[in-house]
């Protein structure tokens, strides 16, 4: 049987435990869109995808806030080189390319360009994004990226719907 001491000990870690986990979780849930963040949102992610694509395969998309700002960035690939394209969510045109060429972004990017490498025909994101919404009436798509799963190309899709977040897989192939 524990001591007092270690019973103590114990309860202390416990409580800063429960500490980090919850400001752990507030980190994420501000992290997180909903839909008042999208609120003067003019552009979709499939107007994005379909604006980047003269600048290379589009590999994925997200509404992201980044230093409190409203974001809509697509990550490209043309060759072997990969670009965060910044597409300006009132208007829908190009706001900024920055190649990626370091650190988890490219490792990111190189998943997901060997993801869509693998789709055939009409394996795009923008064609995937297309089919989940016409079954999700209602439902805004906040984010896709290619990704392999059991081998297999998919896009992984978040759809927002009444303030709620579903992801869902859609076949790229």
């Amino acid at each position: 049987m524990p001591s007092r001491g270690d019973r103590f000990h114990i309860g202390l870690l416990l409580v800063i435990w429960l500490v980090i986990c919850a400001t752990f979780s507030a980190r994420i849930a501000r992290a997180d869109i909903d839909e008042k963040d999208l609120k003067e949102v003019k552009v979709t992610l499939q107007d994005a995808l379909k604006a980047t694509e003269a600048l290379g395969t589009p590999i994925s998309a997200k509404f992201e806030v980044e230093d409190g700002k409203l974001q809509l960035s697509v990550y490209t690939a043309k060759g072997d080189r990969f670009s965060e394209v910044i597409v300006d969510h009132r208007t829908g045109k190009v706001a900024k390319t920055e190649a990626i060429t370091s650190g988890d972004d490219l490792k990111a990017a190189e998943e997901q360009s060997a993801a869509i490498g693998k789709a055939k025909g009409k394996g795009s994101l923008r064609a995937a994004v297309t089919k989940v919404l016409a079954t999700i009436k209602g439902a805004r798509a906040v984010s896709v990226l290619a990704k392999l799963d059991g081998g297999q190309p998919v896009a992984e899709i978040t759809l927002l719907k009444g303030g709620n977040g579903q992801v869902f897989r859609q076949r790229l192939d």
